[in-house]
């Protein structure tokens, strides 16, 4: 009998859920803090949800502090206040991003559709997908004052920040000579180029943030066959 007393103690033991366990995927979904995030969003304190939802500003407290489990009950009262399905609660939560790029790692190269590049970069961001802006360390050559600077245009808009040297910069009939920690903000759609004015290259970080458009482009063209028509070519690679 004794062995029969233990083998159901033990049916049983296997049979529960394991309490533990569920406040680990409970802590795992971060219900508590999606609550709060939902409740600051809408400036709403713990006493004003409360009365919303029936339940004691004690218990929302430590609810969104991870100290109690909640019931599928007390999760569909706070849902239906802030217009949520309950499943909110269980979807899994998009990671955040963060990616650091080691300079060992990173791929050193020349400007495109030249012979005579103007400009070796290196993309700081080569390994984020679907980024919304492309940032480069880039190394301006001085070159002779008769190179071809091989003017380019893509659609959007240019940042750049000077490091070192001394960095000439066309941009359609303008162009300003930048000196160390200057910067300068414009349309890329316009033709532009740069050109290393000093003895040693010149280094600066430039950001381009691509323009949303419809119209499918080319990878690369040079700003001499630019046409009328909106002309997508982009010399520095994204």
């Amino acid at each position: 009998m004794a062995e029969v007393s233990e083998v159901k103690s033990e049916n049983m033991q296997k049979s529960q859920v394991d309490t533990e366990t569920t406040e680990r995927i409970i802590a795992e979904k971060h219900i508590g803090a999606r609550i709060k995030r939902l409740r600051l969003k809408k400036s709403m304190g713990l006493v004003e949800l409360g009365k919303l939802t029936g339940l004691s500003a004690s218990f929302l407290s430590q609810l969104e502090t991870g100290r109690v489990v909640p019931t599928l009950r007390n999760l569909s009262r706070i849902a239906m206040v802030f217009s949520k399905d309950l499943s909110y609660f269980f979807e899994t939560e998009p990671r955040t991003l963060f990616q650091v790029h080691r300079r060992k790692e990173r791929v050193r190269l020349p400007q495109t559709s030249v012979d005579s590049p103007a400009y070796n970069f290196e993309s700081l961001a080569y390994m984020v997908p679907d980024r919304h802006m492309d940032p480069y360390f880039a190394e301006f050559i001085p070159r002779a004052d008769d190179a071809d600077p091989g003017a380019h245009m893509h659609p959007g808009y240019e940042f750049l920040y000077l490091l070192e040297g001394e960095l000439e910069i066309h941009h359609g009939d303008q162009h300003s000579t930048l000196h160390p920690r200057d910067a300068v903000y414009f349309d890329s759609g316009t033709p532009h180029s740069y050109r290393s004015i000093g003895k040693k290259p010149a280094e600066a970080i430039i950001v381009a943030v691509q323009q949303p458009s419809s119209v499918h482009t080319p990878p690369m063209q040079p700003a001499s066959a630019a046409r009328p028509s909106p002309v997508k070519a982009v010399s520095t690679p994204r």
